[in-house]
């Protein structure tokens, strides 16, 4: 039952040996093939040398993988010391890792170098989208002081009105100089509330044309065809939408307004009373100087609020930038595992069958050394034994009865250590 066993071992290896060397040239050729793909989308120059440069790359990668795993099933199957085998397992991982800086990433890089440079780009809109959000964000900022400078420039004026018309500051009605500063402040807090409202139309205006340009961007990343021309429009598309952030940055007014702020108070300009009595100067110069401190107290407040505004961190300038396939792919390789793993198979795969050779040869090899002699001898070692043996005859020498004399010799030896104690009693 073992010789038959191991008859059909053999036989099984020997069948399988030129399908093995067809698997190893069809996956070399396949992976050349892949490599020649990946190769020329990250070549440049004229399309001829792109041609044969990429053509010779990849016929290279087909030979030395071809040759590293031939080598590889012819050599490790057969060899048998541990320490041996050991070297040829280090051998074998060094030429897997030399086979996929080669190979392996081209070949990735040519089943999803379209669709990584798709993730690079997709990944781009959403960060232009983030900062042109924040840039929108810190451009309203200022807006949000408008309702106060409204609050305050109407309660001026409201005060200025009562003033001429009851004389509800000083108790005496005309347009005198407390109606003429309070006048003087409602007019400088109302110019401050137009400037607020003008930037408000040139920070919309902005933000809907960097929106337009989000928009082209996104229907590029999605927009079927090849990639190359798309990710050229895509990047002149950045580029302007770059330039609308930085504009949309510029037009804060919160550094406006916190000068605006500050001069109410550091310009704070107070005419003289007017009034030609002394009861009603007094009056007046006493509710002038209440002015001042409310004033000195609204630009505090205003100007602090400015200071929260320019204190925001600014958008930062980005820039985009391109990438290859090959780049791409390195670059989201944990987004593309499955390509990864099916361009490395190619490449690996040979490792396996070499596995299954070692395993079918040691079994081979256990099996035979388990056979009698006779059924191990192999025909050349038995015509070889033969020709000793008539050598022998032909020389005179008597086989059988030099057999005779060592048994003999050895049947001595085993009774001389009998009587002598020294060793186990036949």
């Amino acid at each position: 039952m073992a010789l038959g066993a191991s008859h059909r071992l053999q036989d099984g290896i020997e069948a399988v040996e030129t399908m093995t060397r067809f698997a190893l040239a069809v996956l070399a050729l396949a992976s050349g093939v892949y490599t020649y793909l990946g190769v020329r989308s990250i070549l440049d120059g004229s399309a001829t040398a792109v041609f044969f440069a990429a053509l010779i790359y990849s016929c290279a990668v087909s030979v030395a993988i071809y040759a590293f795993w031939t080598y590889m099933s012819r050599f490790y199957p057969h060899i048998i010391g541990a320490a041996a085998r050991t070297a040829m397992l280090g051998i074998m991982a060094l030429g897997c890792l030399m086979i996929i800086a080669m190979a392996s990433w081209l070949n990735a890089a040519a089943l999803a170098g379209s669709a990584a440079l798709e993730q690079h780009l997709a990944e781009t809109v959403e960060d232009y989208t983030a900062d042109l959000d924040r840039a929108h964000q810190n451009a309203l900022a200022a807006q949000s002081l408008l309702p106060d400078i409204q609050r305050t420039s109407e309660r001026f004026q409201r005060l200025s009105d009562q003033e001429r018309e009851s004389g509800a500051l000083t108790g005496t009605t005309g347009a005198g100089s407390v109606v003429q500063l309070l006048g003087q402040m409602a007019a400088q807090l109302k110019e401050l509330e137009n400037g607020i409202a003008a930037s408000r139309e040139r920070v919309t205006t902005l933000f809907d044309e960097g929106r337009a340009h989000l928009a082209t961007m996104r229907g590029l990343v999605s927009a079927p065809g090849a990639i190359d021309p798309r990710a050229d429009q895509f990047a002149a598309e950045a580029v302007a939408l770059t330039g609308t952030i930085t504009a949309l940055e510029q037009t804060s007014i919160a550094a406006s307004v916190k000068r605006a702020a500050e001069d109410l108070s550091l310009g704070f300009i107070a005419p003289v009373a007017s009034g030609l009595e002394a009861d009603l100067a007094n009056r007046q110069d006493q509710v002038m100087e209440t002015i001042r401190t409310s004033v000195a107290a609204q630009s505090k407040v205003l100007s602090e609020a400015a200071d929260q505004i320019l204190t925001r961190e600014p958008v930062g300038e980005r820039r985009f930038v391109p990438l290859s396939s090959a780049a791409a792919v390195l670059r989201y390789a944990s987004d593309f595992i499955p390509s990864w793993a099916g361009a490395i198979s190619i490449d690996l795969l040979p490792a396996v069958l070499v596995f299954m050779l070692s395993i079918a040869h040691g079994a081979l090899r256990r099996q035979e050394q388990s056979l009698p002699f006779a059924e191990r001898i192999t025909a050349a070692e038995l015509l070889e034994a033969l020709e000793v043996q008539k050598a022998l005859q032909r020389s005179g020498f008597d086989i059988q009865t030099a057999i005779s004399e060592a048994e003999a010799r050895e049947q001595s030896n085993i009774t001389s250590l009998d009587l002598s104690g020294k060793g186990p009693r036949k």
